[in-house]
């Protein structure tokens, strides 16, 4: 939401509003962090570097973490999405996902939503020019990402994306807009592409879910393997938005998919539900995990980091697992 959309607002959405910078839906629409992350230590030869990319629609800076173990050899991308108020740093440390990039030597790009883009610095999720193929936010994400590719040495059959909140919002835009770039999304405490078409809409669906199934904006018709996170206690995005998500992902299956639902515990911490869809080879190519109790931050997150819960399940860990599971079909740059 930019500054030019608050004059216009009705004075009951703007009483949502600032419900939300006081803490309540302000853990997604607009804001998601409430401290500076403290810096964390690199392996010797590990890198977090800062890069930009610009283009028609404008530019963004990034950061782009490097691990002490690459070589120069191919590897695989994760695009990490913040959330609304967050950075590429304190992104970093809440999802832990710069240690999971040195124990499986991958990279991780954190493009950087400015305020001068959204004064929260949410991804403009929910407005329709940054929905589309080649438009708006996602030209820029899409742009980037091929930067990186071309710039260091990346496997282009295993490019992913991730976020949460807005940022998982955008980063299931991404997959439905981009197919042929990005092998598999996660989808964290977000929603489904098309969504919502304004302020107005992006409140509602955040309260209830979309009021009708969201259309797929992509140009290609494969299955988008998909892993979404949602607590059932989040009141800032309703949990519904995450069957949306995986039945947006799944349209393009119809039917054939075999359901399993698994449920655990963590110790000392949360009861999950682990629903599977896998296809006629066996191979997972949708998973929902519903966190029980918990609420509207990352799960398994470190609180060195904003919006995080490290009594859920590992939700970097079993993303990063689902997305090495997953290759295109043909090369993405």
């Amino acid at each position: 939401m930019g500054k030019a959309a608050l004059p216009q607002m009705p004075q009951a959405l703007r009483g949502v509003l600032d419900q939300v910078k006081q803490g309540g839906l302000g853990q997604g629409l607009d804001g998601l962090a409430r401290h500076a992350p403290a810096p964390e230590p690199m392996p010797k030869g590990a890198r977090f570097v800062a890069g930009s990319f610009g283009a028609e629609a404008g530019s963004r800076a990034y950061k782009l973490y490097i691990p002490s173990t690459h070589r120069g050899e191919p590897v695989p991308l994760v695009v990490m999405l913040h959330g609304c108020t967050q950075s590429p740093d304190d992104f970093a440390a809440g999802t832990r996902m710069n240690a999971l990039a040195e124990e499986h030597g991958l990279l991780v790009l954190y493009p950087a939503q400015p305020s001068s883009a959204n004064a929260q610095k949410c991804w403009n999720w929910f407005s329709p020019g940054d929905q589309r193929r080649d438009q708006g936010e996602p030209s820029l994400l899409a742009g980037m990402t091929r930067q990186v590719m071309r710039g260091h040495a990346v496997d282009s059959r295993r490019v992913y994306v991730a976020g949460l909140s807005a940022g998982g919002a955008a980063a299931a835009i991404m997959g439905q807009a981009y197919p042929d770039l990005y092998a598999a999304v996660g989808v964290h405490s977000g929603l489904a592409c098309g969504a919502a078409r304004d302020l107005p809409s992006a409140f509602a669906a955040m309260r209830q879910g979309a009021a009708a199934a969201p259309l797929r904006t992509g140009n290609g018709q494969r299955l988008i393997p998909t892993i979404v996170f949602h607590a059932d206690r989040d009141t800032t995005v309703h949990p519904r938005n995450g069957d949306q998500v995986i039945a947006q992902s799944g349209a393009a299956a119809a039917s054939g998919l075999r359901t399993e639902i698994q449920r655990g515990q963590v110790v000392g911490g949360h009861a999950y539900s682990r629903t599977v869809h896998a296809n006629a080879a066996g191979q997972t190519v949708l998973e929902q995990w519903l966190i029980h109790g918990g609420g509207h931050a990352w799960s398994g997150g470190s609180s060195a980091g904003s919006y995080t819960d490290p009594r859920g399940p590992d939700a970097s860990r079993e993303m990063l697992r689902f997305f090495l599971e997953h290759a295109c079909g043909a090369a993405a740059a």
